[in-house]
């Protein structure tokens, strides 16, 4: 008994050690900032001067501030272009690298590599395909078919539908969920489908659609999430312009911080965002139940 005890306050003594880093890291890097951010929203501090609380004051002048419903219009407008056409152009590109064709492996890497590029990078690669004077893009339009290019991240009307474009380099995660997928899918359904004359689209609609859905669903959250942040290609490219465009509302979030140093303002707007996040996700969760299928739902 005594050894056991012994071994046991072992084990335990070992549980809180590898564990430890990890915590102090989590305090100090996630935990903690959190909950000072949540003091400062409803302070006024400057970084100079020591925070003076305000109670909600931040939050008032909030939603009485035209560049918070600029900003959020512009974020939705980009989301609502972004993820559906995120989640449909992995799915395709995920089912069409799930054949056996030569070649694949290669075809995979090339696909996701850019995926794992500094966003940074990604940005500038895409100034200077689609530069309006003398980008790659737009020379290909002239030369090939006579026409000339649009103004791309130099236009209102084409800056958000530019940066949802520029997706397509940087879905390559969501691609890689969706090809993991579709391999694990039992072969003898489709086997057994196909016996009953059934075709490939049927099958992709009636079989595979239904079996993936989870993994749909959990895309599009995290598309949901990462749309709602977007920040890097405006930073990178546009500074939110031409004329508030691309003004997203991590931008503006970063601008108040970063170059008016309103803290407790900038604090405000980040947990402002964190309950827009968190009501969609909960919005989206209990929405999907009609359109998910679980397996274990099907054994009951």
């Amino acid at each position: 008994m005594k050894r056991r005890t012994k071994e046991m306050k072992r084990e335990e003594r070992s549980f809180w050690i590898f564990i430890a880093p990890w915590f102090i890291g989590f305090v100090l890097f996630t935990g903690g900032p959190i909950l000072i951010s949540l003091l400062l929203s409803f302070s006024e501090y400057n970084v100079i001067s020591p925070p003076k609380f305000i109670g909600f004051d931040n939050f008032n002048v909030l939603f009485h501030d035209k560049l918070f419903y600029k900003s959020l219009f512009v974020t939705v407008y980009y989301s609502l272009l972004a993820v559906p056409f995120t989640i449909l152009s992995s799915l395709v590109l995920a089912v069409l690298l799930n054949q056996k064709i030569r070649g694949q492996t290669l075809l995979r890497t090339l696909y996701y590599a850019p995926s794992i590029i500094s966003g940074v990078a990604v940005s500038f690669l895409w100034s200077w395909l689609l530069n309006p004077q003398f980008g790659v893009v737009n020379s290909l339009l002239y030369d090939w078919f006579g026409v000339e290019g649009p103004g791309w991240f130099t236009s209102t009307a084409t800056v958000v539908p530019s940066m949802v474009l520029m997706q397509l380099t940087a879905s390559g995660g969501t691609m890689v969920i969706f090809l993991a997928a579709l391999q694990s899918l039992p072969a003898d359904l489709f086997e057994a489908a196909s016996i009953d004359g059934s075709g490939k689209f049927r099958m992709f609609v009636r079989i595979t659609l239904p079996l993936i859905s989870p993994v749909i669903l959990f895309n599009t959250i995290i598309c949901i999430i990462e749309s709602l942040q977007v920040f890097t290609q405006a930073y990178v490219i546009t500074k939110g312009g031409p004329d508030w465009g691309s003004y997203f509302y991590v931008y503006y979030l970063f601008d108040t911080a970063f170059k008016q140093f309103r803290m407790g303002y900038a604090s405000a707007q980040a947990w402002i965002l964190f309950a827009i996040i968190f009501t969609l996700t909960l919005v989206t969760l209990r929405g999907s139940k009609r359109f998910v299928h679980y397996e274990y739902d099907s054994k009951r």
